[in-house]
């Protein structure tokens, strides 16, 4: 990218276009799916040992500021998340920490210094309970995606580079209606892809966020 003969700046060819910088809608204790980008020069997250770097920040920054990381998927260049959040604030000051602690993990994995992620953030807030399921399916069947879209065979069971396959220790259960009760009110997008959230809360509990 440089400066035209006008003296305007050139735009850069074939790049991801950014994340646009928008106020996000309010929200009170809800379920959303942030996905990051990370950097050209960043290592490939699908390998043991920058997976094992993020697992370790994940386990540090999943349950802060009455956020809770659900679910996640690390792929290549990106991540999926499935998150619970209090408010607006909530979410945007422990994005902001999560993404620190994920950037120093993965620098000393890699033995560098820098900046990590490509760009902001994006969070999508799930209106209805079908489309929090369908969100939800996502993640988890994302390695499945980028297969069928590279015409790869479509690998079986569930990802080890996900939430759905490793223990329970980087993520929380959910709290909020939506991930209690209101994704399980109808079939799921796909059966094999859909595994029971980590906890079941009691029905005490249930009548209570209904």
């Amino acid at each position: 990218m440089g400066w035209c003969t006008g003296g305007c700046r050139a735009q850069r060819k074939g790049a991801r276009r950014n994340v646009p910088h928008r106020t996000r809608a309010g929200f009170s204790r809800a379920a959303l799916h942030v996905t990051v980008r990370l950097r050209r020069e960043v290592w490939n997250l699908r390998t043991h040992r920058c997976f094992r770097a993020l697992r370790y920040a994940f386990e540090r920054g999943c349950a802060r500021f009455g956020f809770r990381l659900i679910d996640f998927s690390v792929q290549g260049n990106h991540i999926h998340f499935i998150v619970e959040a209090p408010d607006q604030l909530s979410l945007t000051r422990e994005m902001k920490g999560l993404e620190v602690r994920m950037a120093r993990a993965l620098n000393r994995v890699m033995h560098r210094r820098g900046p990590v992620f490509a760009d902001r953030y994006h969070a999508h807030l799930p209106r209805t309970p079908t489309e929090a399921r369908h969100a939800r399916a996502y993640v988890l069947s994302n390695w499945r995606i980028h297969a069928q879209r590279e015409g790869r065979p479509l690998p079986r069971g569930n990802d080890l580079f996900s939430s759905a396959g490793c223990d329970a220790g980087a993520t929380c259960s959910p709290r909020f209606w939506m991930l209690c009760v209101g994704i399980w009110r109808g079939p799921p997008s796909r059966p094999s892809d859909v595994r029971p959230i980590k906890s079941t809360p009691p029905q005490s509990d249930i009548r209570a966020l209904i």
